[in-house]
């Protein structure tokens, strides 16, 4: 137990100093990922690679093209992938990884820019780099002091860093992780109703005036092949003034026996007013109004109050079921 607190102890300590470390140098850094109009380039080998590929996908997931590319893969014709548009981002503690350094002269000469995160200058790997971000001499938390653990914890918080830099600068939306995550919870959360909802106007959404007979809005309705059992009314100027389900229906047949309700006005049946939810909320909003009212479909309404789509509980619930298998 001792020796795992002495680890997180020093991986804590070399990582907390880094911010001491941002300077002018990590500043240009960012901002010549966020020039960049190609992609951003991950390279690195043995445990600094996988740091590398861990970056180069939350620079993917924030917005910011990237790729990783392994430096044996890269002499072997990968190295096809960098164009002169690039920045490549390259990952070595000592700064004299053999397979990096035979990497650097082709990467100059594809007209890639290169940047470099290391923990000591007057390397080869410096010496090539337009910029190189250092983080100095660490204790690594291996009780050998050889295992890459606290380094590879720096590299991994640089990246993180410029990567939250660059998103920022990009001025990346929360909609914009949802479209980058569409996936996964987070993205689930952030996803809007237009993205969710399938019944739209003319593709099995009803609209239908709320001017008609219950017998001709049952006609007119069931001229759209639907699966959801909600027919929205509204009005003359079309604003949503209503909603009729399958079990309203039934409902009402059972309280009207007896009586020709097929030629009563269908606005008689209908829950005016029904809740709904605009265009741009989310479908986290839209779960909840639907769990506290206890309703099964829920319109979605433009700035104007126009019906231009429905949200079935089935809909969320299968995406849910969806996300929660590939979490």
């Amino acid at each position: 137990m001792e020796l795992a607190r002495r680890a997180l102890s020093a991986e804590s300590r070399a990582i907390a100093a880094l911010a001491d470390r941002i300077d002018d140098k990590f500043a240009a850094a960012a901002k010549l990922i966020f020039d960049c109009t190609g992609k951003v380039v991950l390279t690195g080998m043995g445990k600094a690679g996988l740091i590398a590929q861990k970056i180069s996908a939350t620079f993917a997931s924030t917005g910011t093209q990237s790729i990783f590319l392994h430096p044996a893969d890269a002499l072997h014709g990968d190295l096809g992938r960098v164009q002169n548009d690039d920045v490549v981002l390259a990952l070595s503690h000592s700064g004299a990884t053999e397979e990096i350094v035979r990497l650097l002269d082709h990467i100059r000469g594809r007209g890639a820019k290169l940047i470099a995160i290391t923990s000591q200058d007057n390397t080869p790997l410096v010496r090539h780099a337009d910029i190189a971000i250092y983080y100095g001499p660490v204790e690594e938390a291996c009780p050998l002091g050889l295992a890459p653990t606290a380094s590879t914890s720096c590299m991994l918080a640089l990246g993180d860093a410029l990567a939250i830099v660059v998103m920022r600068l990009r001025k990346f939306e929360p909609q914009d992780y949802a479209a980058f995550h569409p996936g996964g919870s987070l993205g689930r959360q952030l996803m809007k109703v237009e993205q969710a909802m399938f019944f739209r106007p003319g593709e099995r959404l009803n609209l239908v005036s709320d001017r008609l007979t219950l017998r001709d809005a049952l006609v007119q309705a069931e001229q759209v092949q639907r699966r959801t059992g909600a027919m929205l009314l509204v009005d003359g100027d079309g604003k949503l003034s209503g909603i009729l389900t399958d079990a309203d229906l039934r409902r009402q047949i059972i309280v009207h026996q007896g009586k020709d309700i097929l030629s009563m006005p269908v606005r008689q049946f209908m829950t005016a007013g029904p809740k709904h939810i605009h265009l741009g909320q989310l479908t986290s909003e839209a779960l909840a109004i639907m769990n506290r009212y206890r309703i099964d479909e829920l319109p979605v309404v433009d700035g104007q109050d126009r019906p231009v789509g429905i949200i079935d509980i089935q809909d969320l619930l299968g995406i849910k079921a969806i996300n929660d298998g590939k979490d």
